[in-house]
């Protein structure tokens, strides 16, 4: 069988089941975030990158290495602090004595889930040492350019709740995030089930006790890419998205409406959505179901909408209310 052949026998219901599977592997013990693991799921589809918001202690790293280890990939972290420089990224040359020669030392970009914790702690001369990574997939040292692991996404964290000491990221790189995900406080039903597994002895520095084992491969997400990019959208799903977006722009509660690069990400999303759903035609549910976390990050809120106690994703909902919907 060719590479092109095998690659065709994995497109349809055995890739997406193994996809499929994730939410009950990270279960195990990542309790009641669901929504968040497929929005994972949907980024690694796409090759974007996600923000994930939410306070200290819901589980955010957690659910990127129990991710990591259920798709069978590896992931790094980086605690993104004030000091951080952009050559403890991205990797550097260090001068080797025994050849008398610079030798080029990976960074921690260089893996398949790249966890950046708190982003919006570290300076802006070492965030944009993210930008290249997140845009070109290599890194670049003394003109020569070293391509990263395929595949490679960035899933970067930030506290929504404390910004003293932080340096807000800038639209530039917000916008090379597919989607912006917030992790929710667990239910109480959930939060029961967390301390129920710490008191029999849970560790999550330890997964492979957990019972997390690898359900899917990178050549499942492989075959999902190429079946992703195969899923039918109308013109009018087409129209809708641009609608949507160009709603933004002229809604009088923000300052700065989505741009056509949300517009692309908002289709790619819907479009890996409705694969995971188990169809090969896009639907406007599928749009409606993207926007949030897709268009969420990529707008701004007017200073006097701010004061009124306005967010952005009730302007996104009256947005999704006031562009009406093909049928």
């Amino acid at each position: 069988m060719t590479r092109t052949s095998a690659l065709e026998a994995r497109t349809g219901d055995e890739a997406r089941a193994a996809l499929g599977r994730l939410r009950a592997e990270v279960a195990k013990v990542v309790i009641g975030q669901d929504a968040v693991v497929s929005g994972l799921v949907i980024a690694l589809l796409c090759r974007g990158h996600v923000l994930l918001e939410g306070v200290p202690g819901v589980a955010k790293t957690l659910l990127v290495r129990t991710l990591a280890a259920a798709l069978d990939l590896q992931a790094k972290r980086v605690q993104f602090t004030p000091d951080l420089m952009p050559g403890d990224v991205t990797g550097s040359l260090i001068f080797d004595a025994r050849t008398a020669a610079f030798e080029f030392r990976e960074g921690p970009v260089f893996t398949n889930l790249l966890l950046a914790d708190e982003i919006n702690r570290t300076p802006p001369k070492t965030q944009a040492a993210l930008l290249e990574v997140m845009e070109e997939r290599q890194v670049s040292v003394e003109g020569r350019p070293r391509p990263l692991p395929d595949p490679f996404i960035v899933a970067a964290t930030q506290n929504p709740t404390e910004y003293e000491g932080t340096y807000p990221l800038p639209e530039a790189q917000l916008d090379r995030f597919l989607l912006k995900l917030t992790v929710p406080l667990p239910g109480r039903e959930e939060e029961l089930g967390i301390l129920r597994a710490h008191h029999s002895g849970f560790d999550p520095r330890d997964l492979r006790a957990a019972g997390v084992t690898p359900v899917a491969d990178g050549a499942d997400l492989a075959a999902g890419r190429e079946a992703v990019r195969r899923v039918q959208v109308a013109d009018v799903v087409l129209g809708y998205v641009v609608d949507l977006c160009r709603g933004t722009r002229v809604s009088p509660s923000l300052e700065l409406g989505a741009s056509p690069r949300g517009a692309t990400a908002l289709l790619a999303a819907a479009k890996a959505w409705a694969w995971l759903a188990g169809r090969d035609y896009a639907t406007p549910d599928d749009v409606k179901a993207l926007a949030r976390p897709a268009l969420r990050h990529r707008v701004r809120l007017r200073p006097e909408a701010e004061l009124e106690g306005v967010t952005v994703d009730s302007v996104l909902e009256s947005v999704l209310a006031t562009v009406p919907t093909p049928r």
